[in-house]
């Protein structure tokens, strides 16, 4: 494995500290790089693979905590990962431009050291994380110009989960109070919200940067509750970080996690009350018919 080092290219990135920051998503230094140059030359955008280590989800014993909630009144949406499969292209905009300011000597960034250092953090703390001892300044403006490649790569390639749109339709029947709570930046947010057809959908987006903290605390998810008058009591919440799974669970909420990109053991070492590969999943179907079985409509498979 190549030591973790930093080599300056297009900014000034000085020689890394044991720092990480406390309230990062993950530890950066349980994490190495591939020294395999020719693999890394084999990965592009377009082949996004999940680590063959990945364990397929299990069976997990539907409602035991989520049959509480009922009658459900509200379900909280988390959106990058949850509502669109959108870490393929964080990933391939993190490694164009980590790559380009001659992070790791210039050698591109594994999907697994995307997925257990990045995934799912927040953009402060990744920039303290990532950039030790840079100005925060300026590791924050490495941050917005990811955050503008990211934008510019997402209207051709972002997608919904499987089934979202018929999850959204049974949702609207039942006239079920919802939010979307999200660490991504505003704009990221309001765009993918946009190309996914669901910007009328929800009638609060709440943004954990203009919260007092954002997740893996519980304050966004904490704000949602308010700002739609729901009860914890009557509310579950689609995480698919271990990040976003803490802190829902830190505000009192049960939470439905997504396989899409993170490990089951992360996600269940978390506290999700109920793992699916997409809401298209009979687990997911099953707890939702327990939830609201005297309800017109249904949702389909």
């Amino acid at each position: 494995m190549l030591p973790f080092v930093f080599r300056p290219r297009l900014l000034s990135i000085s020689a890394p500290s044991s720092r990480t920051s406390s309230t990062s998503a993950s530890a950066s230094d349980s994490v190495g790089f591939s020294g395999r140059e020719e693999r890394k030359k084999r990965r592009t955008c377009t082949s996004w693979r999940m680590s063959a280590a990945t364990p397929a989800p299990a069976a997990m014993p539907a409602g035991s905590s989520l049959s509480k909630l009922a009658p459900l009144e509200a379900i909280l949406f988390d959106i990058d990962g949850t509502l669109c499969d959108s870490d393929p292209i964080h990933f391939c905009a993190f490694r164009e431009l980590l790559q380009q300011v001659g992070f790791n000597d210039g050698v591109p960034i594994t999907e697994e050291f995307y997925s257990a250092t990045i995934s799912g953090g927040h953009n402060d703390d990744l920039a303290r994380a990532l950039f030790p001892d840079m100005d925060h300044e300026k590791a924050m403006k490495f941050m917005d110009d990811k955050e503008a490649l990211f934008r510019k790569l997402a209207p051709g390639q972002l997608k919904a989960v499987d089934g979202l749109h018929d999850l959204c339709r049974w949702v609207e029947d039942r006239n079920l109070k919802r939010a979307a709570v999200t660490n991504a930046p505003r704009a990221n947010a309001e765009l993918m919200l946009s190309l996914l057809g669901l910007t009328d959908f929800f009638p609060a987006l709440i943004i954990g940067s203009e919260c007092d903290r954002a997740k893996p605390f519980p304050d966004p998810y904490l704000k949602a509750l308010q700002l739609i008058d729901a009860s914890p009591e009557h509310t579950f919440i689609f995480e698919d970080s271990a990040s976003g799974i803490r802190a829902g669970v830190a505000a009192g909420v049960p939470v439905v996690g997504l396989t899409t990109r993170n490990p089951e053991k992360a996600l269940n070492d978390a506290g999700a009350s109920l793992l699916i590969k997409d809401f298209q999943d009979p687990k997911l179907l099953s707890v939702l018919e327990e939830l609201e079985p005297t309800a017109a409509g249904s949702l389909q498979t």
